[in-house]
């Protein structure tokens, strides 16, 4: 038997390199409608609701304007920032031959979560996506996890969760499910690595070694 019957990912940083083009499509808005352009930290600061929740609050009469400018730039600029990370889409074929349920779970709203998964081409594989938008408690509540747990009806301590976060690993512990902390691109690696994870993948093929071995004890 594997020892995990589920798994949940989140996208950037995890799943694809994303980070660059979120930069860039906040400050394409910043610049345009408040004359600034933020740091990379600055951004970073703001990650955990939703981009709408961001927008409202930094926009305010102008939200409406600047959030379509935001989501056209995110889409027409995906190709030159966005990209998978090789051996990614590997585990996930993996993980689906062998019959196991896969969810999203990610503090992306639900538009760009959409552009990034179906530009990349990865976007059928995910039997659930819990984005941002999907939650009343963003990451690091659990509550993402537990809608997956309910849905296919799972055992905590049999569902792995693999996030490049510490919101990832708190919210994995709230829930009581194993988390994989994977620190290919993570923003805040000294951080999670301060944290108590149950596994830690410095590379994806690291990540697909580990998967392949569990999901093919399965039965």
């Amino acid at each position: 038997m594997s020892k995990f019957e589920g798994f949940i990912f989140d996208i950037d940083g995890t799943l694809t390199s994303t980070n660059k083009l979120i930069f860039a499509s906040f400050n394409h808005v910043t610049k345009k409608y408040l004359g600034k352009t933020l740091t990379d930290d600055e951004v970073i600061a703001l990650f955990g609701p939703p981009e709408d929740v961001i927008l409202k609050e930094w926009f305010g009469e102008q939200f409406e304007n600047a959030k379509k400018d935001y989501y056209e730039f995110y889409e027409n600029m995906h190709n030159k920032y966005a990209k998978i990370f090789p051996g990614i889409k590997e585990i996930l074929e993996k993980i689906k031959s062998a019959g196991l349920p896969i969810s999203i779970f990610t503090g992306k709203g639900r538009k760009t979560t959409e552009i990034t998964l179906k530009q990349l081409g990865i976007y059928d594989f995910f039997d659930l996506i819990v984005t941002g938008d999907d939650v009343k408690n963003h990451k690091p509540s659990a509550e993402g996890i537990r809608m997956f747990l309910n849905k296919y009806n799972l055992q905590p301590e049999k569902v792995l969760m693999i996030g490049d976060s510490p919101a990832d690993i708190k919210a994995a512990h709230e829930a009581g499910v194993k988390i994989a902390s994977v620190l290919w691109e993570s923003y805040a690696k000294d951080e999670v690595l301060k944290m108590q994870s149950d596994y830690v993948f410095h590379s994806v093929d690291e990540l697909k070694r580990f998967i392949v071995h569990e999901i093919s004890h399965s039965s």
